[in-house]
């Protein structure tokens, strides 16, 4: 039972994983972006939301939405933000580098964390999106 379950596990963090292309599509869509899926402790990541739709993206602050959180949904950072409210035109991209810091200014531990951005469209509908990504040793 142990190796059954420890298998579909595995299968579905591979799932998770940041293995998607970037692909534009008609309509609403955000996408975010790193180098790779896996990282080193300590190592800056690189995080790039583009809009990957045909129409604009509203967030209610200048972080764009972004949120990084541990497995189990425990926020761990998002960036400091202005409440200035931001849009994302189609094709537009901002980059934000993440230093594996907490908000506490504390450093996270080694795992999985869901890298995730939410906005709203010009129909008034959210739009969202999220990858996961490992830090190890």
């Amino acid at each position: 039972m142990g190796i059954l379950s420890g298998f579909l596990f595995g299968f579905y963090l591979l799932e998770m994983k940041n293995t998607n292309q970037l692909v534009f599509v008609e309509g609403s869509s955000i996408s975010i972006v790193t180098e790779k899926s896996d990282f080193k402790k300590g190592e800056e990541i690189k995080i790039t939301l583009i809009n990957s739709g045909t129409s604009p993206i509203t967030f209610t602050d200048s972080s764009y939405g972004l949120k990084i959180s541990g497995l189990f949904g425990i926020k761990m950072y998002s960036p400091t933000a202005s409440q200035v409210v931001t849009t994302l035109n189609p094709k537009e991209q901002i980059v934000f580098v993440w230093d594996q810091m907490k908000n506490d200014n504390v450093p996270v531990l080694e795992g999985l964390y869901k890298i995730s951005s939410d906005g709203i469209d010009s129909d008034g509908k959210i739009v969202e999106k999220s990858i996961t990504i490992n830090i190890w040793k």
